[in-house]
């Protein structure tokens, strides 16, 4: 007997759909942001791939590439406004048009405690994790409302901008002021058509951690999250569609957690 085909609400899965949309990943020379890419790229986006180094993008390009997606892979400097204003322009040249999904992924992790972090270290931090999403948002919005068109912002933040961890001090503060940043474009872009939120992913596996995870303080580290595993970069999928496309067009201003329950381990 052949199964009966499920009733199914119009435009619920077509809502998922990033088709005719033009996006923009930093920091896509790394896991997670090659990942974002690919995803959206999968949705239907046009990818625009922006690291300083292209090298490590070329393979993220091709495999987009040769799936039939569009993508392109640019150099971009978060300390050199230049470079950001260059990296629209090569979006809009390959496109036909402004950039209307940004997936701010850029961020260094350097580890120090307060009284010993050098000053430089901090503010070489603070220069990509925070003021570097703010310049490429804020760049991004200023041609969408000159264009008298919508969009959206993905900041890519962390638990760590929600709770403390020793020894990650700069990180912590630079990921939270991102969330709060993240809600102040969210309240003075809403009127024109542009939603902003911030994506806190907890411990995921990557080839740059998964040695440590692999150690007995790493092992400690994963029995305190509830389901007592890493996240795979996979499993942050569903979260970025969701704000990226139409599905989500009524979130914005929001932090949407993606961490196993980390946040709510308890003492």
């Amino acid at each position: 007997m052949t199964p009966a085909t499920p009733p199914g609400l119009p435009g619920v899965t077509a809502g998922f759909s990033l088709a005719g949309r033009r996006a923009l990943v930093t920091g896509a020379s790394g896991a997670l942001g090659g990942r974002f890419a690919e995803v959206l790229a999968s949705a239907g986006a046009s990818v625009l791939l922006a690291a300083r180094r292209t090298g490590p993008m070329e393979g993220v390009r091709d495999r987009i590439v040769g799936t039939g997606g569009q993508a392109v892979a640019t150099s971009l400097d978060l300390a050199r406004p230049e470079t950001i204003a260059a990296a629209f322009d090569r979006a809009e040249e390959a496109f036909g048009g402004p950039v209307d999904l940004v997936v701010n992924n850029s961020g260094v992790a350097t580890p120090g405690s307060l009284v010993d972090q050098p000053d430089e270290d901090w503010a070489g931090l603070m220069t990509v994790n925070l003021d570097g999403a703010r310049r490429v948002a804020s760049h991004a919005a200023r041609r969408l409302i000159a264009a008298g068109q919508g969009g959206c912002v993905i900041n890519v933040a962390s638990i760590l901008g929600l709770r403390q961890g020793a020894g990650v001090a700069a990180y912590a503060t630079s990921k939270a002021a991102l969330i709060q940043l993240t809600k102040q474009q969210a309240l003075e872009w809403a009127r024109h058509g542009i939603r902003a939120n911030a994506l806190c992913p907890g411990y995921v596996e990557t080839d740059l951690n998964r040695d440590f995870f692999a150690s007995d303080a790493g092992k400690a580290q994963v029995r305190r999250i509830p389901m007592r595993r890493l996240g795979q970069p996979a499993e942050l999928d569903g979260a970025l569609l969701l704000l990226a496309s139409e599905a989500g067009r009524y979130i914005t201003g929001t932090t949407l957690v993606v961490d196993g329950g980390h946040l709510v381990s308890g003492l």
